[in-house]
């Protein structure tokens, strides 16, 4: 089943989601590096990046929505996409939470439950990823018809079945 949102051949929401699943792993990476170092601009460099992650989860979160919507219904894989997508918006609503009680703080200094919610959310992301290379991989879900090995290039129009 090929991707409904796509840009130059290839399904749009693989290539969203790279970017809000880097930023809010490495908001984490910050806070870790707070927690060591007790640096303020690890801190403030977690909130932005959380920031523009559940940003950018939001926009990824749309053209999955997109995808999953053409998933036919009854399936192992409309069961498998609604566990990824609710999953996947749960993250984005931990990190929400933890980045708005860092905007409460002095110098978005992280307490005990912003630390919590973060790295809750990284944990579930890691699920989540498995959920969408498990519809990409094993159900072949957003991969094209005309895939294979010897595929001609996406920017190219495949020829017709049996031509």
């Amino acid at each position: 089943m090929e991707s409904r949102a796509k840009a130059m051949g290839h399904a749009i929401h693989p290539m969203l989601i790279v970017f809000p699943l880097g930023l809010l792993a490495t908001s984490v990476i910050f806070d870790i590096l707070y927690l060591i170092t007790d640096r303020t601009g690890f801190q403030i460099s977690a909130a932005y990046t959380i920031a523009a992650g559940v940003i950018g989860g939001l926009v990824a979160a749309l053209f999955g929505l997109a995808d999953w919507r053409a998933i036919p219904a009854g399936t192992r894989a409309k069961r498998i996409g609604a566990a990824h997508g609710t999953g996947n918006l749960v993250v984005v609503i931990l990190f929400a939470v933890s980045w708005l009680v860092r905007l409460s703080r002095e110098n978005w200094e992280p307490n005990a439950a912003a630390l919590v919610l973060s790295f809750a959310g990284i944990i579930l992301s890691g699920v989540t990823a498995w959920l969408g290379g498990e519809l990409v991989e094993r159900l072949g879900i957003s991969v094209s018809d005309n895939a294979g090995v010897n595929a001609s290039s996406s920017l190219h129009r495949a020829p017709a079945r049996g031509a």
